[in-house]
């Protein structure tokens, strides 16, 4: 019996336990103020050998990848509906979590611009999965009549990149974000 070229092999469930522990720790350590974390002390903190986190991840932009495709997964998949919500509250809390993604992860991605550069795929094909995730979010609200007609996605989430960008805590930018949403919203007539 020849084996199928189609098929990828399954993970062992030990294997994929210790990426998701790589992982999980290597989210933390670069959540954490301060200088760069090496690959020994992610092997380290994770209870993992070199052996196993680099048969998972070859190198650091490899890791900072996946770190940011988990990110990039997370944000799409909060784009659905959300019952007993208006499209425009949808959109809205939608667009609160990407701005948190955006304040959290901003790290990881300009680690990652270290490792790589801005022509690594990596960015443009999430940026099209965010896109393509949150516009049906957007075009319900337009039609709903909660938020604004003249407004793209793309606009909309470089609004809230840049919000996301300045300086100081969340509760600093938290009232200049919700006075971002409230310009996104139609008018009362």
């Amino acid at each position: 019996m020849t084996p199928d070229p189609t098929h990828t092999p399954t993970r062992r469930a030990d294997a994929e336990r210790n990426r998701d522990k790589i992982l999980a720790t290597a989210r933390a350590a670069f959540a954490e103020p301060g200088a760069p974390v090496s690959m020994a002390e992610i092997s380290r903190r994770a209870g993992v050998g070199m052996a196993t986190l680099y048969r998972n991840f070859p190198g650091r932009r490899e890791l900072l990848e996946a770190l940011y495709v988990d990110e990039v997964d997370a944000i799409c998949a909060a784009a659905g509906p959300v019952a007993g919500d208006t499209p425009g509250a949808a959109l809205m809390a939608w667009l609160r979590r990407f701005a948190e993604f955006f304040a959290t992860k901003h790290d990881i991605a300009s680690e990652l611009l270290e490792e790589t550069d801005r022509d690594n795929p990596v960015f443009d094909t999430s940026r099209a999965r965010v896109l393509a995730a949150g516009r049906p979010l957007l075009v319900a609200a337009q039609e709903n009549g909660e938020v604004r007609d003249d407004l793209t996605l793309e606009q909309v989430l470089d609004m809230v990149i840049a919000v996301s960008a300045i300086r100081g805590d969340s509760g600093y930018r938290e009232p200049i974000l919700q006075a971002a949403f409230d310009g996104i919203r139609r008018p009362a007539t």
